[in-house]
């Protein structure tokens, strides 16, 4: 059975706003009932290891209501990335949400798990504010994973349409564009995702599932 590793921030405070974030639920539940339903198993994985502080858990959400349900004790004692090994995964799959931008960067134990999945031929795929794990996630020749290569993620406009660009670190389209990323969107907000060579991006929550069957096309290619 092909398994999937869910990659989530361990990071809870919106900078100093004094609001709660975490990992967005949505974006690890609406595509865990796509593998599911391809066969695939589902496993997780925090910065830190623990119970990751959640966001974006909505009323009326089935999908994410039985994720939670079924997955709640998962959740609540997560590895992290020093306790796992490649070989076990054929794709990780970093999650949104806005805490990745303060601690995805520099998750160095992280970003050698996934380069480690890359290089065994597996596939790398994030969403929304996940691909700040690419910003500093190197192969083991020293070349970026997303330079010259398609890549989307929440996008710069998309941050000042919610009020939070002098909020977060850095901004993640600006960044990912430096580090070589031949960078593609659309409207804001809008589903969009793109596959380059076993990399699988989405811009944003709405983009989350079709980043999975992204995943799942390039892995059967």
């Amino acid at each position: 059975m092909p398994k999937v590793l869910f990659a989530l921030t361990s990071h809870g405070r919106l900078g100093d706003t004094g609001r709660a974030t975490g990992f967005y639920v949505p974006e690890v539940a609406h595509p865990a009932e796509v593998f599911r339903a391809a066969g695939w198993d589902v496993a997780f994985v925090s910065v830190a290891g623990g119970r990751p502080p959640r966001d974006g858990v909505k009323p009326g959400d089935t999908v994410t209501e039985r994720f939670l349900a079924e997955h709640e004790e998962a959740l609540s004692a997560t590895p992290a990335a020093e306790a796992l090994d490649a070989a076990d995964y054929d794709a990780v799959y970093f999650a949104g949400g806005h805490g990745t931008m303060w601690d995805f960067p520099g998750a160095t134990a992280l970003a050698r798990l996934a380069a480690g999945v890359y290089e065994r031929g597996g596939i790398v795929a994030a969403v929304c504010h996940g691909p700040a794990a690419l910003v500093n996630l190197t192969l083991s020749d020293g070349s970026h994973l997303v330079a010259g290569k398609q890549v989307s993620s929440f996008t710069d406009a998309e941050e000042a349409a919610v009020g939070l660009t002098d909020v977060v670190p850095f901004a993640l389209e600006t960044a990912l564009t430096e580090r070589g990323a031949k960078f593609t969107k659309t409207e804001n907000f809008a589903e969009h995702a793109v596959a380059d060579t076993r990399l699988v991006t989405g811009q944003n929550p709405a983009s989350a599932a079709k980043v999975a069957e992204l995943v799942l096309l390039q892995h059967a290619g």
